[in-house]
């Protein structure tokens, strides 16, 4: 077996339906998939160009004909430029005929994912599918670079005072932050009470502090007893940087 790519593959969700784009991609960032939304069929052609060996899952009840999106779904397969890429389909249409065209004749790797199962088992049927083709790759967690975001910031409150950061990436982790000045601590210190701005969202973590360069730039990691609701405004986070830079991305 080939071994796992170490960076992962970007996985491409076109036309998501809006509970897709809500509750199924705050699940797949949870869980360490690099994911985006595309709402141009067009541009996606351009992505997949730019991005070999992805992974895109179609919603088929939009955008295009029945037709028009077997035409296009077998032309991304067929070309040399996009034929790397690995395609699932998403739809409510139940028809067992159109499935097995998708399934069978077309032969899609990632599947006929029947929407109406309910937005919890389509999840899981489509983390499946993303785990059995190495999505993640041996990456654990995804980092999102923040350096250019102005609304990333991190405040400690130390026995001097207050000491104000700026965050550079983020991951499920922790981040990477650069102060004006901050106080040494020992590697493996906890700090309670980090106050993380993520754009328009605050957040109140305990991080252990894992060791500082010489430019002031510091490595801090989440506290593991954070609670479900911190995740989620630092995964959400996370999924608005990384969307912004394909859709920023010039191609």
């Amino acid at each position: 077996m080939e071994q796992a790519d170490l960076t992962g593959k970007k996985i491409f969700i076109l036309y998501p339906h809006s509970v897709i784009q809500e509750e199924m991609l705050d699940i797949l960032i949870m869980a360490g998939f690099e994911a985006y939304v595309i709402h141009d069929h067009k541009r996606a052609i351009k992505l997949l160009i730019r991005f070999p060996e992805s992974i895109m899952f179609i919603n088929i009840d939009e955008g295009l004909s029945e037709g028009e999106w077997e035409s296009y779904i077998r032309g991304v397969q067929e070309s040399p430029k996009t034929g790397g890429t690995k395609l699932g389909i998403l739809s409510y249409n139940t028809d067992q005929k159109l499935m097995q065209k998708y399934l069978m004749d077309i032969a899609v790797p990632c599947g006929y994912i029947q929407l109406k199962l309910g937005i919890k088992e389509s999840t899981r049927i489509m983390l499946s599918a993303l785990e059995a083709n190495e999505a993640r790759g041996r990456r654990k967690f995804i980092r999102a670079d923040c350096a250019d975001e102005t609304n990333a910031t991190v405040n400690i409150k130390g026995p001097m005072g207050m000491y104000y950061g700026k965050i550079l990436d983020i991951s499920a982790v922790g981040i990477a932050a650069r102060f004006d000045k901050i106080e040494d601590h020992a590697a493996n210190d906890l700090i309670k009470e980090v106050q993380l701005k993520l754009r328009g969202s605050l957040v109140l973590v305990n991080m252990t502090f894992m060791g500082k360069r010489a430019d002031n730039v510091c490595v801090l990691l989440f506290d593991a007893k954070m609670d479900q609701s911190q995740k989620l405004v630092v995964h959400r986070f996370i999924k608005y940087i990384l969307q912004r830079y394909i859709d920023n991305l010039t191609i």
